[in-house]
This record gives C-alpha cells, sequence and structure tokens, in this order.
C-alpha cells in the first residue's frame, strides 16, 4: 500500500513538473511572439493549461483560438459585443456568465471561453471543426484556428525538444489538433 502511494505521488509530481514546464515554455512564446508582457504570459499561460485539462482541449487548440481572436489582448473589443481574449459574446450566453464581473481579466476569459468551446464540440458529438464552426462562425474560421493551432503544436514541440523533454509521437499531434479542412470538404475528428 505505501508503495503504490508513493509511486501515485512521484507520477503526480512528474505530471505536474511537465504541465509546469510546459506552462513556462506557452508564457515564454507568448512573450516573444506577440509582445505579452512577461507576467500577463505567465497568467495567460496558466489558464490554458488549466482549462485544457479541465475541458480535456488541446492548448494549441486554446490558443490558437485566442491569437484569432484577439491576437493576445485582453481588453479586445469586437463585433455584438465580443470581449476579451477568446471574444466572449456576453448577450449570447447570459446564464453561463452570470457571477463574472470582468471578461476582459484573462483567467475569467480562458475559463469561460473555454467552457463554451467545450459545450459546442460536446453538442457536436466531439466534432472538433463543428464546434469550432459554432464558435467562430464557419469554415474559414475553422481553417484558421486550425492553422495556427498546428503552428503553436510545432513551436511548442521543438521548445520541448531544445529543453531535452520528450516530444509527443507525430500521431498524437495530429489526434489534438483539427485538420485545416479544404473549402467545401467536410472534416469530423472526435477528441474523446
Amino acid at each position: 500500500m505505501r508503495r503504490a502511494l508513493c509511486v501515485f505521488l512521484l507520477a503526480l509530481g512528474l505530471t505536474q513538473h511537465a504541465e509546469a514546464g510546459q506552462t513556462e515554455q506557452v508564457s515564454a512564446l507568448l512573450a516573444q511572439k506577440f509582445g505579452v508582457a512577461r507576467a500577463k504570459a505567465d497568467q495567460i499561460a496558466k489558464a490554458v493549461m488549466q482549462s485544457a485539462v479541465k475541458y480535456s482541449l488541446p492548448p494549441s487548440l486554446l490558443l490558437a483560438v485566442i491569437a484569432i481572436e484577439s491576437r493576445f489582448r485582453e481588453k479586445a473589443r469586437g463585433a455584438n459585443g465580443a470581449t476579451g481574449l477568446m471574444q466572449i459574446v456576453p448577450s449570447s450566453h447570459r446564464k453561463l456568465l452570470k457571477g463574472v464581473k470582468d471578461l476582459t481579466e484573462p483567467t475569467a476569459n480562458i475559463e469561460m471561453g473555454s467552457q463554451i468551446l467545450h459545450g459546442y464540440v460536446d453538442s457536436a458529438g466531439g466534432n472538433v471543426e463543428a464546434g469550432l464552426r459554432s464558435y467562430g462562425g464557419g469554415k474559414n474560421y475553422v481553417a484558421k484556428v486550425s492553422d495556427q493551432a498546428r503552428l503553436f503544436e510545432a513551436k511548442l514541440n521543438d521548445m520541448q525538444a531544445a529543453a531535452g523533454q520528450v516530444s509527443p509521437p507525430a500521431d498524437a499531434t495530429a489526434q489534438t489538433v483539427p485538420p485545416a479542412p479544404e473549402v467545401g470538404s467536410p472534416v469530423s475528428l472526435d477528441i474523446r
């Protein structure tokens, strides 16, 4: 029993260490590529990683949505009152946003945006493309997010390799990041 507990605690520690390492890499990438201040990049990276785990969404997908929606500008405002990093439209999600005071606050925005995206993907039976279409409005949006997600995935894999960390197998990336569909062609992915 003690041995099993020790193994469990060791595995938990290694998992947390790996997540912390990936959070640091995401933060460094945001600071470097998007000019996000380091403290804000740390906050965004931590929120993305937490939401990715909580909602079973690839971190590269969440980062891609944020990049497309707001270019990592937390105070971004868009059409129909879209607000914050993930451009949440409050009038469309009143019940879900009950109790959220400030959608420009990165942690709250990423949590809510991830919950909304997860809900769309779940409603589509796990089909990421359909979930992204519901979130962003069309096939071109899906293609943009998919392309950006693959770029994030590749960059993070490169950073892991440079840091001496083990990268996931090539086919694992293909399973987590939706491919860019050709216009007019159906794409169905299951993230479960």
